[in-house]
């Protein structure tokens, strides 16, 4: 794909996902309500969706089944008490795919009359699916036909529509065998659509007896269906795994509102900034230690046995872009070449006389990874070293440019600054109150084969103390500008909320939290740099729009480096 046809896809689908978000804040009232990539959202977290049919791709499904499974989400969240469900929701995985799915159904039957755009493009989105899951050759089990039958009898009791007329014959028998066991659960389904409690009682009772008739069939299902299945599954995202799904459950990070920022005219404050500085990190570490420490990497990078070319290729692919760069001669098409017109006279069959602009792939980017250096992330800096070098080392080979930058204070509990706090009276409300320590690993005009040894000045733990991470996400921006990259690029990568014992006792406890929530909304507004969060072990979402969590007690492997290769590839405009 060139340039302009990805750039035109990607404005395409930014207006999707507005006039997806604008029809559901229009039904819910929910300001906080958007969509990110297909993804509906609220504030700064994902909103389940786990009714398959409200499964979607941007890039394969039409704009009518986009607004269906949008108005679909609008309707859950309308109507749906989350609290509620989640306490009936049984455990049992595909008794909870049921239930899932029947709760959405009737979320879908309480729309308002005379909203006939809305319900017209809830029937196009399910019966959408439906002829998905029929074609990809789901229905030719008897478990798919069982699952694919109750689907359509259940949608049609709730919205009063007929079934698929194109699998009406074929799911004829099965309807035929399973009404009269799940009849009175139907109908209780129809009476109750408006209770979700009362509900509840006839989907749970319903989703028992399926998954007892899925159970009986099972045993008897053959490696054909298995592997049908499989590929259909591939194709496209029905949410029909039986087993458990295998999801990290990541605490959120901690956030609250901070009275004296809100309130102080002058927004936030540094008491001094005269005991702060800047440093390269290796100059804080004996030069003999950070060798012994380089082994002692390189060691545990051998185990880990990454394909480092494999991931640098990953990453050269997404992060580049295509450019001109000189011409492509002896082409059929194109425009013409002068110099090759003699060979028309001399050869008239010959259609290479053209010329075409030749395209490269050219990474204008730079990548900084800004690590918080406070006290908890002692436990983790050998696996987060790895992690860092790995990238670094990869990135490099893919011709973009990287920082590793760390931040952390210069003392604890205040140190000089605090000091000097206390000796002038202690004024009320003197904003950040400690001297920050800003370190430079690896800046961005050096390669990482002249940077690897100082990186693992990662290691050193008593570099580690507090952090103030509004202050180095400003600083990490600021690095990156000067760059001149076109995309910039930066990670911020932390296990917690911003934490400064000084600050928060002579301030408030949120205080650097929400000067860390402004400066990242700025930075987004003003699309300059793409602030990202990468979470050891935390959710940091409530402070980075677009964030992952990684769970670093784990070995670092390549699917862990391919997760935070997703992360930094995917562009955000």
């Amino acid at each position: 794909m060139n340039a302009a046809a990805a750039a035109q896809r990607l404005r395409r689908r930014q207006r999707q996902d507005a006039l997806s978000g604008a029809a559901v804040r229009a039904l819910t009232g929910d300001a906080a309500l958007h969509f990110r990539d297909g993804r509906l959202w609220r504030a700064m977290r994902p909103v389940p969706q786990h009714a398959p049919h409200l499964r979607t791709d941007p890039d394969t499904d039409s704009a009518a089944c986009l607004r269906g499974a949008a108005d679909g989400a609008a309707l859950r969240h309308a109507h749906s008490d989350p609290a509620l469900h989640r306490s009936l929701c049984p455990a049992d995985p595909v008794e909870r795919l049921l239930f899932e799915l029947l709760e959405q159904l009737r979320c879908e039957s309480r729309l308002p009359r005379g909203m006939a755009g809305v319900a017209a493009n809830l029937r196009h989105r399910f019966l959408a699916w439906s002829r998905a899951f029929h074609r990809s050759g789901l229905t030719e089990g008897q478990l798919g036909i069982l699952l694919y039958t109750v689907a359509q009898v259940a949608w049609s009791r709730l919205s009063g529509e007929p079934v698929l007329d194109e699998t009406e014959d074929l799911i004829e028998a099965t309807r035929a065998a399973i009404v009269p066991v799940l009849g009175t659960s139907l109908a209780g389904l129809r009476a109750h659509r408006h209770d979700q409690a009362a509900f509840a009682v006839h989907a749970l009772a319903l989703a028992r007896v399926v998954a007892e008739m899925v159970r009986s069939e099972a045993p008897h299902a053959g490696e054909d269906d298995d592997s049908a299945a499989s590929a259909a599954r591939a194709g496209f995202a029905l949410w029909l795994d039986f087993e458990e799904e295998r999801v990290e459950d990541f605490a959120l990070a901690d956030s609250g509102h901070s009275r004296v920022l809100a309130e102080a005219r002058d927004g936030y404050r540094v008491f001094t900034t005269r005991y702060d500085r800047e440093v390269r990190a290796a100059t804080l570490v004996r030069r003999a230690l950070l060798d012994e420490y380089r082994a002692q990497l390189d060691a545990r990078i051998a185990r880990a046995g990454v394909n480092v070319a494999r991931l640098a290729r990953r990453l050269r692919a997404a992060l580049a872009q295509p450019r001109v760069d000189g011409w492509s001669f002896g082409e059929e098409s194109g425009r013409i070449d002068g110099r090759r017109l003699a060979q028309l006279v001399t050869s008239p069959a010959e259609r290479r006389l053209f010329r075409q602009e030749a395209y490269r792939a050219h990474a204008d980017c730079v990548v900084g990874f800004l690590v918080d250096c406070s006290g908890s992330m002692k436990a983790r800096s050998e696996p987060l070293a790895l992690l860092l070098d790995l990238l670094t080392r990869a990135l490099d080979q893919a011709g973009v440019a990287t920082e590793v930058l760390g931040f952390t204070t210069g003392a604890w509990n205040g140190g000089r600054a605090r000091a000097e706090w206390l000796a002038r009276g202690r004024p009320a409300h003197p904003g950040r109150l400690n001297e920050t320590c800003h370190m430079v690993f690896k800046d961005a005009a050096r390669s990482w084969r002249r940077a690897r040894t100082d990186i693992t000045a990662l290691l050193k733990a008593d570099l580690f103390r507090e952090g103030v991470d509004g202050e180095a996400v400003e600083w990490g921006c600021a690095r990156l500008h000067a760059t001149g990259k076109a995309r910039r690029i930066l990670l911020v990568v932390s296990d917690g909320s911003p934490m400064d014992t000084a600050t928060g006792q002579a301030n408030d406890a949120c205080y650097l939290d929400n000067h860390l929530k402004a400066v990242v909304a700025r930075h987004a507004a003003l699309r300059d740099v793409e602030v990202l969060g990468l979470g050891v072990g935390l959710d940091l979402s409530p402070y980075y729009r677009h964030a992952l969590a990684l769970d670093l007690s784990q070995p670092v492997d390549t699917a862990m480096l391919d997760e935070v290769a997703d992360l930094l590839a995917a562009r955000r405009r």
